[in-house]
């Protein structure tokens, strides 16, 4: 009876670490060669970066401050992505972003803020597919606005555009997209 409890367990597993293998079209993201992590990120990039910017005319993001988040050069869209590529591509970034310095990043998410060292951080928050957990990116406006008169409140909906950069502070160091752009979503 013990053993074919153990065997239940392991077959039970085993399901639930290899049933998040697919990404939405179905193909595997585990194993070697073209389908490994590094060949779907690329993909998944590729496919975003190949639509049309017709197709974003009819988008229905409002413009805040007269700002633009063309994509006609964004180097990583993740607009483009289900939420499982964005959640994992943050990650990345986040990881890895010596892999992203100096690329443009459209991103959507939920707008927050926090205030620490006699200033305010802002950034756009992403949940995973479940929900569950989530990852942002600080980001550094263009041009200047008063806080908290000219920023979406905490929670809103924002699409963000702007170049990958990391800094320290004090022995941190942090990810964030400089002369960025925001719209509401």
């Amino acid at each position: 009876m013990k053993k074919t409890i153990c065997i239940f367990i392991a077959v039970t597993m085993c399901v639930a670490l290899f049933g998040c293998g697919s990404g939405s079209n179905g193909k595997s993201v585990q194993g070697n060669g073209a389908n490994s992590v590094e060949g779907v990120l690329d993909e998944k990039m590729n496919e975003g970066s190949t639509t049309s910017a017709a197709s974003d005319q009819g988008s229905k993001e409002q413009p805040t401050a007269g700002k633009s988040t063309d994509t006609a050069d964004v180097d990583v869209d993740l607009t483009k992505m289900s939420s499982t590529m964005v959640y994992s591509e943050v990650s990345n970034m986040v990881s890895n972003p010596e892999s992203y310095l100096g690329k443009k990043v459209r991103m959507n998410g939920s707008f927050a803020y926090y205030e620490g060292n006699n200033r305010y951080y802002f950034a756009c928050i992403i949940a995973d597919a479940t929900a569950c957990c989530s990852q942002g990116i600080e980001f550094v406006l263009k041009d200047k606005r008063e806080f908290p008169g000219e920023y979406p409140k905490d929670g809103a909906q924002i699409t963000v555009v702007g170049t990958f950069d990391t800094y320290n502070e004090g022995s941190n160091r942090y990810c964030q997209l400089t002369d960025a752009n925001m719209v509401l979503s």
